[in-house]
């Protein structure tokens, strides 16, 4: 299963991509700013709202590129990604660290960086070569 190492050393490995805490306190990574994988506990209104449900452990907020993609996620594997009403309209799940292999964790940080990255710097990564400065 995936740990907060597994997370950083993914992120990190990715272009312009850096760590720095959120506003929270808590570990977060950007693109060019833009946050596109967090740690997210839970707080107290959210624990209340799950009730029983509440899950325990690390706790990964993963950006996505649209609605869509959220709801999907939600339905494919609902004992994995969860949300709170926090994060109504929001593209963003919410992922038991813990309960995640390694390879989906990659598959589902890379996409996240996708869905934030510049345009430019996304489709150079992709085709591995370099941004044109411009």
């Amino acid at each position: 299963m995936a740990s907060w190492d597994d997370v950083r050393r993914i992120a990190l490995s990715l272009p312009e991509t850096s760590e720095r805490p959120s506003y929270e306190g808590v570990a977060a990574w950007r693109v060019r700013d833009k946050p596109f994988v967090w740690e997210r506990p839970l707080r107290g209104k959210e624990l209340e709202a799950l009730g029983p449900a509440a899950p325990e452990g690390p706790i990964l907020g993963v950006r996505v590129a649209d609605l869509g993609v959220k709801e999907a996620l939600l339905a494919d594997d609902p004992a994995l990604f969860f949300t709170t009403p926090h994060f109504d309209g929001y593209p963003a799940v919410l992922l038991r660290l813990d309960r995640v292999e390694v390879a989906e964790l990659t598959e589902l940080v890379e996409d996240a960086w996708y869905a934030r990255a510049p345009k430019r710097v996304a489709a150079a990564y992709r085709t591995g070569t370099t941004p044109s400065e411009g």
